[in-house]
């Protein structure tokens, strides 16, 4: 049976998703990756119960949207950008020397120069679903590491959305002025978020606050809003629902919002794992094999062990700065929207976004287990590691 509509594919994912996390917490294997084992098997890769993905893809997209807006409710304006001063050459230096490094090994597989360069680009930024998934919600919320693994991560994802909008931004020179433009409106934007938070939706809950399902609906739609009108300014729905979460951060119901927006949040991202694994091409060519093999035991390395260096130049301390380089060690869904991009642009070959793809996947396994088996997450295998 082939599923043919969305309704039929749903009902085939979370019924296979309770087998599969059943299967996996009883041999107690991390439950991220049985979502991801999941969409091999009964996607276009494996018995190819859902061969049209491409739907599911931009539901689970939700789940990214609404992890930003979390991460912007927990997260008072005046800290964030002292977090970003104090780490953002951190997170330049680190995101050069990834992507450097990245680009020699696999220029030494024989891909070509361009090819090399935007692999080694897409290796610069780390997951931000598995950073903020498979660490504690108490310590993501109120403790330093949190605050810590933000800031890198954010700063992340601008540069990534930079080198998005140059992929599909045209000529050279043009360049700057798109990089000023970007700017530009993200300053319009942030300032008119907080002027509407101020003067409309912060007056909305005080007038309705005993009326739960309006102040869920309320949230839920100003983070929407807030994705919705960034997209159409040529952001993007990631950067507007940060900036609507951190809007709505001086709000003292916001980590109240937050609890109650984290089922619907996990709802998505649960998709968003099983796309990852329907996505996945396992006829690679021996080259990409290689490559990707390489790739991964290089980052896998070079990212925690950077990163500790980096972290402890910045003043943290040995503990801390270990800790954090290895919970910051793989790949990111923005390096899969790097390679889709650049494949759709014409400006790299099918075999550099399929060893992207593929290295996203196996840094996602090998730094989920990483971590899972060696510091505390809410989805631990084992009880005395599991904290929430």
């Amino acid at each position: 049976m082939i599923a043919d509509n969305i309704i039929l594919e749903l009902i085939l994912i979370f019924a296979g998703a309770v087998i599969f996390s059943t299967l996996f917490l009883y041999l107690r294997q991390p439950i991220i990756l049985a979502y991801i084992a999941l969409g091999i098997v009964i996607g276009p890769p494996g018995f190819g119960l859902i061969v049209n993905d491409a739907h599911i893809e931009e539901l689970s997209h939700l789940g990214i949207i609404l992890l930003l807006f979390l991460i912007g409710l927990s997260l008072e304006p005046k800290r964030l950008l002292h977090l970003f001063g104090k780490t953002s050459l951190l997170t330049l230096g680190t995101s050069l020397a990834f992507m450097l490094i990245s680009m020699v090994v696999v220029l030494g597989f024989g891909f070509s120069l361009t090819d090399s360069l935007i692999v080694g680009a897409a290796m610069m930024f780390s997951s931000t679903i598995v950073g903020l998934k498979l660490i504690p919600t108490t310590t993501l919320h109120h403790a330093h590491t949190g605050e810590m693994m933000i800031s890198v991560l954010l700063f992340q994802d601008i540069l990534a959305i930079v080198l998005i909008l140059f992929m599909v931004g045209g000529e050279q020179e043009q360049m700057l002025v798109t990089t000023l433009l970007l700017l530009l409106k993200l300053t319009a934007f942030t300032v008119v978020a907080f002027v509407l938070m101020k003067t409309i939706v912060t007056r909305l809950f005080v007038k309705y606050d005993t009326i739960r399902e309006y102040t869920f609906l309320l949230s839920l739609g100003w983070g929407l809003i807030g994705a919705g009108a960034a997209k159409y300014l040529g952001l993007s729905y990631e950067i507007g629902a940060f900036v609507a979460g951190v809007s709505f951060a001086s709000i003292p119901v916001a980590i109240v919002i937050a609890e109650e927006l984290k089922p619907l949040r996990d709802f998505f991202l649960i998709l968003f794992f099983f796309s990852i694994g329907a996505r996945f091409d396992i006829m690679l060519s021996q080259n990409i094999i290689y490559a990707a093999i390489a790739l991964t035991i290089i980052i896998i390395i070079a990212k925690p062990v950077l990163f500790r260096l980096g972290f402890k130049l910045i003043g943290e301390s040995e503990r801390f700065s270990t800790e954090l380089g290895a919970r910051l060690g793989q790949a990111s869904e923005f390096s899969l929207l790097v390679a889709y991009t650049g494949f759709s642009s014409g400006i790299i070959s099918a075999s550099a976004s399929s060893l992207i793809q593929t290295v996203v996947i196996l840094t996602f396994v090998v730094s989920t287990y990483w971590v899972v088996y060696n510091y505390p997450t809410p989805i631990a295998s084992r009880r005395r590691q599991r904290r929430d």
